[in-house]
């Protein structure tokens, strides 16, 4: 809207509310975008900060659970243990691998204890293990791989088992490749799943 004003004066011009909202409005919408390209562009030159989630599997039946199509960048990787059951007497045994999983060459001890002041364990070289199970056992927790650079891979877990019992340990591996896929198992192959889920989280 212009306004005039005598002669010798200078003309102005003094914008609507309207005006004044839809230049907001205007601007705001740039930003956003603005805020929204440059994410996108962080996202995509930045992607070891993305947590991402693979999708959850039963631990109802079967003797093993695979996640594959790990990506390369990966550094960290959370397994998820949610009321998970066996069988029978077996521990947990959780192997990585590049192109097949790794059955050899780890380093790794879980231990069992409980408030009765027992406690027992296990030393695997065929996988990251997770003590000595009881088939009354149901297991919630975690178990974290930490890549240490090159395809040298460690690890630690802490979980729960029946009322007052808890899991512990840790170990390590070195693969032939890039980790590209994890496998939730058992050490004997034979005692079935009958509980529970499982699921990767990976960064």
């Amino acid at each position: 809207m212009t306004t005039k004003v005598p002669e010798g004066m200078l003309a102005f011009t003094v914008a609507t509310q309207a005006e004044l909202d839809a230049e907001a409005a205007t601007r705001a919408a740039a930003d956003a975008a603005e805020v929204i390209n440059r994410n996108a562009a962080i996202a995509a030159t930045n992607p070891t900060q993305r947590l991402t989630s693979a999708a959850s599997q039963a631990t109802t039946s079967g003797t093993s659970k695979d996640f594959t199509s790990i990506p390369s960048w990966v550094k960290r990787i959370t397994v998820l243990f949610q009321g998970v059951s066996l069988s029978g007497t077996a521990g947990f045994l959780v192997q990585v691998g590049a192109g097949s999983v790794a059955t050899t060459g780890y380093v790794s001890t879980g231990v069992r204890t409980s408030t009765a002041s027992t406690s027992n364990g296990l030393n695997s070289t065929a996988g990251m293990v997770v003590g000595n199970n009881v088939a009354t056992d149901t297991v919630s927790g975690t178990m974290t791989f930490s890549h240490m650079g090159g395809n040298v891979w460690v690890s630690s877990h802490t979980m729960k088992g029946a009322t007052n019992t808890g899991f512990h340990g840790g170990g390590d591996v070195t693969l032939g490749g890039v980790l590209d896929r994890l496998r939730v198992t058992t050490t004997n192959g034979t005692d079935t799943f009958d509980a529970g889920s499982v699921n990767i989280l990976y960064e």
